[in-house]
């Protein structure tokens, strides 16, 4: 069973406000988008996975993320991150409605592909499953089978909104790089570790990180 994968990616100007500690209002969206290039290329590289949809509206980000091979689509209605994301599930299944759909967070530079797959395989066996992130509070994969809907339930203590929501928590082994986003700067710290893509090291090389 192949997926199709869900990325959000806001305009790369708002993203990443978290990490104004670690890197400048000028280095802020390059970070982002390398981090969102180098999760993209993971998830293409990746044997259980047919094709990938960058939900954004950011011009610059879309033209980079279809060079990889992403298809892109308008971040609609307009209404946050999880109407987008509905509005995704929905746009790609109207093109394969027998397809599992997952989404899956922009902000995963150590993706692994193999790790991915695992993930992947272990969602197949439930209607609905997400994986928690490396702080235990949100979620980076949120998975739906062939029939059922998405329902997203992003944002801060999205684990607990997954859980409730009667979707399956996938306790995994190692599968750290699906689970390390970066939304600080120790999260980035944390990823580097692991290993990033050649995007995110090539702008995180811009940046000065104790330690790196």
């Amino acid at each position: 069973m192949q997926w199709t994968l869900v990325v959000p990616l806001k305009p790369l100007a708002q993203a990443k406000s978290r990490l104004a500690d670690t890197a400048d209002d000028g280095l802020r969206p390059d970070l982002a988008l390398a981090f969102a290039q180098d999760t993209v290329a993971a998830v293409l590289a990746c044997g259980a996975v047919r094709d990938v949809a960058v939900v954004t509206d950011d011009a610059r980000a879309g033209r980079e993320l279809a060079a990889l091979g992403a298809a892109i689509i308008a971040d609609e209605p307009g209404s946050g991150l999880n109407a987008a994301l509905a509005h995704a599930a929905t746009a790609v299944r109207s093109l394969r409605p027998g397809s599992p759909v997952a989404a899956l967070n922009a902000d995963l530079p150590a993706l692994r592909p193999r790790e991915l797959s695992r993930v992947l395989d272990a969602a197949a066996e439930f209607p609905r499953a997400f994986l928690p992130d490396a702080a235990e509070i949100g979620t980076t994969l949120l998975a739906a089978a062939p029939g059922r809907a998405l329902s997203p339930a992003f944002g801060t203590g999205s684990r607990a909104r997954h859980r409730a929501s009667g979707a399956v928590e996938l306790s995994l082994t190692a599968v750290d790089s699906v689970r390390q986003d970066v939304d600080t700067g120790d999260d980035l710290c944390s990823a580097l570790a692991l290993g990033v893509g050649p995007h995110t090291a090539a702008a995180a090389a811009r940046l000065l990180i104790p330690g790196q």
